[in-house]
């Protein structure tokens, strides 16, 4: 894109504004994280979590998390149905149950 003066700004050439242009803001947030990631690597993400996540807890008491996290459960049961839960233990059991085993094989 250009600005008031007709120069370029930092965002890219035209034709990457073209191509933006017909992508979902999905897409589109996608393809910014993943920009993101190539400029600054993967442990930008854990250390931007973990400073929000400092943050948060410091201005949030438990019932403010516990309330998140309930609201963030009935969204995950809405979307995958109820038996998500189970389906989702029972692959977590065995494989601890095959990791617990393998260690008693070595």
């Amino acid at each position: 894109m250009a600005n008031q003066n007709g120069n370029r700004n930092k965002r890219g050439s035209q034709r990457e504004d073209q191509e933006r242009e017909g992508m979902s803001r999905e897409e589109a947030g996608h393809l910014g994280g993943e920009a993101t990631k190539e400029k600054y690597g993967p442990d930008f993400y854990e250390e931007i979590g973990r400073k929000g996540g400092e943050a948060t807890a410091e201005t949030h008491d438990s019932d403010f998390f516990q309330e998140i996290g309930h609201e963030g459960g009935e969204a995950t049961k809405r979307k995958h149905g109820p038996d998500f839960y189970r389906e989702i233990g029972s692959q977590g059991g065995q494989a601890r149950w095959e990791d617990q085993r393998e260690e008693s094989d070595q």
